[in-house]
């Protein structure tokens, strides 16, 4: 009875379209990063995104076909609740990063996109490494969440002809 009703389910979702995403196809072949600062975070995990594709991360971004133009990475903290006495019980963890999309020759692929992450935080004082490794770790995931973003957008690119 189980069996029959695990290939039910198996067959209901092979019916409904459903499908594993796959890698993306990319329509061009050289990618180069520019605007980044030299200790981007962001930058180094859009490398091995990269890096795990069939694009070549172009060193000069001016050769490559596609560039991904950095205008902002920034991470703020900001307090959301304190105690009477001052004491911060809440944070707002933020991830800015705006993009734009463009050929070497300065032609626009995408126009600028503003990726806004925030993650809230509860905070104490008798945890506070703890506290520290997961706000590490939220940046960590806001980050990866970013580059798949901007991954996806680079595979909906489409060359002008």
């Amino acid at each position: 009875m189980n069996r029959r009703m695990a290939l039910l389910g198996l067959a209901a979702l092979a019916g409904c379209g459903f499908e594993l995403r796959k890698e993306p196809e990319f329509l061009f072949h050289t990618v180069g990063l520019a605007g980044f600062r030299d200790d981007s975070q962001l930058a180094v995990e859009l490398r091995r995104q990269i890096g795990r594709t069939k694009l070549t991360l172009q060193p000069d971004f001016n050769r490559a076909e596609v560039v991904v133009e950095s205008l902002k990475d920034q991470r703020d903290k900001i307090v959301v609740v304190s105690t009477s006495v001052g004491q911060v019980r809440e944070w707002q963890l933020k991830l800015d990063v705006d993009y734009l999309l463009r050929t070497a020759q300065g032609e626009l692929l995408l126009p600028r996109t503003e990726l806004r992450l925030t993650r809230e935080l509860t905070y104490t004082e008798t945890q506070a490494l703890g506290k520290e490794q997961e706000e590490a770790q939220l940046y960590r995931a806001m980050q990866s969440d970013a580059v798949a973003l901007i991954m996806r957008r680079l595979a909906a690119v489409k060359l002008p002809s």
